[in-house]
C-alpha cells in the first residue's frame, strides 16, 4: 500500500461507501438473473472446471450458501464487494502514479461515473470478480514499476493464476501486460529469473482446471466455438468501438490516462501499462469480443488519466472538483437502468414503458429477473398432485440453464428434486432416474416431449408481465411412458448442448 494511502482513507472509505450503498440498493431487487441461477447451480456440484467457465465462482456460490442460503441479497454482496476492491485500487493505483488527493478523488469518481460497472457488480457473474483481479494484476504491475521487488511479481503470478480460475480473459491481460512489459527498461525483466517463477506459480494455480479440461475433452473449446456462432460472429467490431463511446464523460478521463501513459514525461515510466493496455483492446477487438469484455481496463486508465488531470489543473486545483461532477452528474439519472435500485413499478414509470399484449418489455438483464418463482411455483403444485408413489419416480426435466436453475435453487424451499437439462453444465450431471413414470417438462416444446414419451399432457402455457420473451408462453407437460432409451436419447444430444 502506498505510503500516503493512510493519509487519503477517509475519502477513499467515503467513496467506497457511497459504491456500497448504490449496490446495495440494487442487489434487493427483482429476482435471480437466469445467469446467477446457473452459477448457484454449479455451486452444488463443486469441481475443478465446469463446460461453461473455470471453478472460482462455484466456489464463490458455496460459500454465499453457506452464510446467507442463496438470499439475494447476500449472493450479490460478492460481487458488490468485487467492485468495491476495485474502487479502492482504483484510487490506489492513482496514488501509485504519483496522485494527490484531487487524483484521488476523480479516480473514484470515475469508478462512480461509470455505469456499465453498477450491472457488472450488481449480478453473481464472473465478469466482477474478472475486473477485480485485471485492476488488481495492473496494480501490482505499478507496484513493481515503483519498487522492482520479487514480491511485487510474485503478487502477479498470484493474481494471474486466481484470475484464470475465474475468466479465462485473464489469458488476454497476460498477453497485452507481456508486450508491455517489453517497453519496461527495454525488456530488461524477461531476463530476471522471478518473472518466470512468477508465470511458474500462475501455472500451478491454473493447472487443475487445465487438467481439467483435458479429461473433459475440452468442452471450452466447444463452447467458444458455439459462443463465436451464436453471438460473436454477429459482433459488429465498429459497434464494439462505439459501444465504449456510450459514456463519454469516463472515456474523456481514460482517454487522457492512455496518452498519458504513453507519451507523458511524467508518466512515461508506465508506459509498459499503456501499451499493455493498447494490446488488450486491440485483440479483443480483433477477435470480436463483446464491449464488456474490455471494461477491466478502465480503473487503470482512470487512475492515470486523474493524475495526469490533476497535474494540469495544478493551478486551478478546484477545477478538478468541477471535472469531477462534471463526470459524475450525468450519470446519476441513468442508476436504475444499470442496478434495480426502484421497485419495478416505479421502474416502468421511470424508463416511459407501457404495456402491449399484456407484457411491458423490459431491458434483457432486467426481464431475465422475472417469472422463475412463478415457474417453480407452478411446477410444485403439479409435483404436489402426485401420489406418494409417483413423487418417488418423478424427473423435472427443464429445458434451459434459466429454467433448471430456477428448480434447483428456488425449488429447494419447496423440496423439489433436483431439476435435469441437456443445457450446457446441466448435461454432465445426468438424465436422473430411468426408471421414472413421471416427468414433469418445462419449457420443452411439444414436438421435444412428443418424441420422447406417449402420454403427454399440456397443464398450462405460463407467461409473465415482465419476464423475457423466450420465457413467455411456455408450456408446462405432464409426461408418462417414455417411448425411447433415455439413456442413449441423453448421450446422443452431447453435441448439442450449447446450442
Amino acid at each position: 500500500m502506498h505510503p500516503s494511502s493512510k493519509k487519503y482513507l477517509p475519502i477513499i472509505l467515503t467513496l467506497s461507501g457511497i459504491k456500497l450503498l448504490i449496490q446495495c440498493l440494487g442487489n434487493q431487487r427483482y429476482g435471480f438473473h437466469r445467469d446467477e441461477l446457473l452459477h448457484l447451480s454449479v455451486s452444488e456440484h463443486l469441481d475443478w472446471g465446469f463446460m461453461e467457465f473455470p471453478p472460482l465462482i462455484a466456489l464463490l456460490g458455496k460459500l454465499s450458501y453457506l452464510l446467507f442460503d442463496y438470499a439475494l441479497w447476500g449472493v450479490r454482496l460478492f460481487p458488490t464487494l468485487a467492485g468495491v476492491g476495485i474502487l479502492i485500487l482504483c484510487c490506489l493505483m492513482a496514488l501509485e502514479l504519483g496522485g494527490k488527493l484531487k487524483a484521488v478523488v476523480l479516480a473514484g469518481v470515475s469508478i462512480l461515473a461509470f455505469l456499465p460497472f453498477y450491472r457488472n457488480h450488481t449480478l453473481f457473474q464472473p465478469v466482477a470478480f474478472d475486473q477485480l483481479f485485471w485492476t488488481l494484476g495492473f496494480y501490482f504491475v505499478i507496484k513493481f514499476i515503483n519498487s522492482p521487488h520479487k514480491k511485487h511479481l510474485l503478487a502477479v503470478g498470484i493474481t494471474l493464476g486466481l484470475g484464470l480460475m475465474t475468466k479465462y480473459t485473464l489469458l488476454v491481460w497476460a498477453f497485452g501486460t507481456c508486450i508491455g512489459l517489453l517497453f519496461y527498461e527495454r525488456g530488461h525483466l524477461f531476463r530476471y529469473k522471478w518473472l518466470y517463477l512468477s508465470a511458474c506459480l500462475s501455472l500451478v494455480i491454473f493447472l487443475p482446471n487445465v487438467i481439467w479440461q483435458v479429461l473433459h475433452d475440452y468442452p471450452i473449446l466447444k463452447h467458444l466455438q458455439a459462443l463465436n456462432q451464436y453471438q460473436l460472429d454477429d459482433t459488429d467490431p465498429i459497434a464494439f468501438g462505439m459501444d465504449q463511446l456510450e459514456y463519454p464523460f469516463t472515456l474523456v478521463v481514460s482517454l487522457i490516462g492512455i496518452v498519458a501513459m504513453v507519451a507523458d514525461q511524467n508518466l512515461k515510466k508506465y508506459r509498459a501499462i499503456g501499451v499493455a493496455v493498447l494490446v488488450i483492446f486491440t485483440t479483443m477487438w480483433l477477435l470480436h469480443a463483446k464491449a464488456y469484455y474490455v471494461f477491466a481496463i478502465y480503473p487503470v486508465l482512470f487512475a492515470a488519466g486523474a493524475v495526469k488531470l490533476e497535474a494540469l489543473l495544478t493551478k486551478k486545483p478546484a477545477l478538478v472538483y468541477i471535472v469531477s461532477a462534471i463526470v459524475l452528474l450525468p450519470s446519476l439519472y441513468f442508476i436504475p437502468q444499470a442496478t434495480p435500485i426502484l421497485p419495478i413499478d416505479t421502474y416502468v414509470k421511470y424508463a416511459g414503458l407501457k404495456e402491449e399484449k399484456g407484457r411491458i418489455e423490459l431491458t434483457g438483464d432486467y426481464a431475465d429477473m422475472f417469472g422463475w418463482e412463478e415457474q417453480v411455483q407452478l411446477v410444485h403444485s403439479v409435483y404436489r398432485s402426485l401420489t406418494p408413489i409417483e413423487k418417488q419416480h418423478c424427473v423435472l426435466w427443464a429445458e434451459n440453464y434459466g429454467e433448471a436453475g430456477a428448480l434447483k435453487i428456488l425449488g429447494k424451499k419447496y423440496q423439489l428434486p433436483d431439476p435435469i437439462s441437456r443445457h450446457g453444465s446441466f448435461w454432465t450431471w445426468g438424465y436422473g432416474d430411468t426408471k421414472a413414470t413421471v416427468w414433469i417438462s418445462l419449457g420443452n416444446e411439444k414436438p421435444a416431449v412428443m418424441s420422447v414419451f406417449e402420454e403427454v399432457k399440456l397443464i398450462k402455457t405460463i407467461t409473465h408481465p415482465y419476464a423475457i420473451a423466450e420465457e413467455n408462453n411456455i408450456p408446462l407437460y405432464l409426461c408418462r411412458k417414455p417411448k425411447v432409451d433415455i439413456e442413449k436419447w441423453w448421450r446422443d444430444y452431447e453435441a448439442h448442448i450449447f446450442d
